[in-house]
């Protein structure tokens, strides 16, 4: 039992060791000790090219300053302060000096003998000194032809250069061992804190997996980036509950009012069949031709739903192109003057500003109708364009036009205006109707709403639902108000705003 649990033992520590390294907060914790460690080996290289080059410059000054000195000298003087290395300078600065003729030979001094490669040129140089005993060296030296054609030759020992190289490797190679464990157990503490903070993300994304959508991931005060991400999620996921909150509202919303016209051709169905005129040719198409009419509104209200949801997918601004909001509302006009005129109802095209209280509409916001959809910019004359998909603005306007009409009563009237709001392009169709209570103005815009005063007139209730569509696929708006200001019961105006400044 003991030699079978010995091999499992093993295999395990093996196994920890390869998940140890494979870790993340491992990783970054060996990488930000590689960085440490990469920034002491440049740090060293630093200091040894300065070290060094500062060296170089200092004995080459200490070398021209002595130079200077012996020659200022007499000839005599300057012979016995080089044989005697009379003055401090020479005992501590100077390692090696002679005076050597023209020809190289020596004068004085403890240079025997001319040193291999050294040029006469008053310039220091590095030569390598072969000793009689020991491994050779190399000095600093100055060679320089004094007036009476004689050489003075000055050496300084690089020992002391030496000796802080050596100094500065066993400092650095002393350091290396705690900054790494440092740098170790920093990337570790660092990595943990990070990686924790990804953990619970990651835990929070399970608990949203597995079903609980109201999970969110922590996002703190998104002071970096971390959190600012977490945050986006987080929006993404309020963006998609609320989608699939609408989608749990538009299928019961469907299945509520498909319910009805089909109820509606069951029952009608029904008593043609079973009724006491069910042998009438003329009952039986009276039947059907109901039936036909509640199976219309019901292919209706599947095909407004698919059109929404062709809508929001967005693909339709591809096709977009300029479009010129008076032919618009020319366009509508001529298409719904005669289903207007057999309603009893006015509809006209307003080129006149509404008139408001100083100009200035509800909530602040300036609304300028412009004659032929003409606004002056620097003095000139241009249209109103927006940038969309013409039959979709089409819609729009056919939608709210007919919507105006349905809810205007016989002798009122509907009016189209094109002109500015804020200085943003807009379309404004204004009726004489029942008007909008301020409270559901929200509602309206959403799927299958049908107010009490809209329980008599027919239709799915799908229309500004539409409108609204289109409208966000154009980043446009629609606003609702009050035909007169502070009266809703005397009609509405329904105005889309478009984003884009007029230009």
């Amino acid at each position: 039992m003991s030699g079978a649990s010995a091999p499992k033992d093993a295999s395990s520590r093996a196994f920890s060791r390869r998940e140890l390294t494979r870790a993340a907060g491992f990783r970054l914790a060996l990488g930000f000790a590689l960085a440490m460690l990469g920034a002491m080996v440049l740090q060293f290289a630093l200091v040894y090219v300065q070290m060094t080059s500062l060296e170089h410059s200092r004995s080459d000054a200490l070398l021209r300053r002595e130079t200077a000195l012996l020659l200022a000298m007499p000839t005599e003087h300057m012979n016995y302060v080089i044989s005697e290395r009379s003055t401090d300078d020479l005992r501590l600065i100077i390692n090696a000096e002679g005076v050597f003729t023209s020809s190289r030979e020596r004068v004085v001094g403890d240079l025997r003998a001319w040193p291999e490669g050294l040029v006469e040129d008053g310039i220091p140089h590095d030569v390598t000194v072969q000793p009689e005993e020991g491994a050779p060296y190399v000095l600093r030296f100055i060679a320089t032809r004094m007036p009476d054609g004689r050489i003075l030759v000055l050496g300084r020992s690089r020992h002391m250069l030496g000796e802080q190289k050596l100094m500065l490797r066993r400092a650095s190679l002393i350091a290396a061992t705690p900054v790494l464990l440092f740098a170790l157990m920093a990337g570790l503490w660092l990595s943990h804190r990070a990686l924790s903070r990804v953990k619970e993300m990651h835990e929070a994304v399970d608990r949203i997996m597995q079903g609980d959508i109201h999970e969110r991931l922590p996002a703190g005060r998104e002071r970096d980036d971390l959190q600012r991400l977490a945050g986006s999620v987080n929006r993404m996921l309020d963006r998609l509950e609320q989608l699939m909150h609408d989608m749990r509202e538009v299928g019961n919303d469907i299945a509520h009012d498909l319910r009805t016209p089909l109820a509606r051709v069951r029952a009608r169905l029904d008593r043609a069949l079973t009724g006491a005129n069910a042998n009438s040719v003329e009952e039986l198409h009276k039947a059907i031709g109901r039936a036909i009419d509640d199976l219309d509104q019901s292919f209706g209200i599947i095909t407004a739903l698919l059109r929404m949801a062709e809508i929001d997918n967005g693909r339709r601004r591809d096709g977009f192109a300029a479009v010129d909001l008076d032919d618009l509302a020319g366009d509508i006009i001529d298409l719904y003057e005669p289903i207007a005129e057999s309603e009893g109802v006015v509809l006209q095209r307003d080129d006149m500003a509404p008139q408001r209280k100083g100009g200035v509409a509800e909530g602040g916001h300036v609304w300028a109708a412009a004659r032929a959809t003409e606004h002056r910019q620097n003095g000139v004359s241009q249209p109103l364009v927006v940038h969309g998909d013409r039959d979709l603005l089409i819609e729009v306007l056919a939608n709210l036009v007919d919507n105006a009409i349905k809810f205007t009563k016989a002798g009122g009237e509907v009016r189209v205006s094109v002109g500015l709001w804020n200085d943003h392009p807009a379309l404004s169709v204004t009726d004489t109707g029942p008007g909008v209570a301020p409270e559901e103005r929200e509602a309206v815009l959403t799927r299958f709403y049908r107010s009490d005063k809209s329980r008599h007139v027919r239709g799915s209730g799908l229309g500004l639902s539409l409108v609204s569509s289109i409208l966000r696929l154009h980043n446009a708006h629609v606003r609702i108000e009050d035909a007169q200001a502070g009266q809703p019961e005397r009609g509405a105006r329904f105005i889309a705003v478009f984003s884009a400044p007029a230009r």
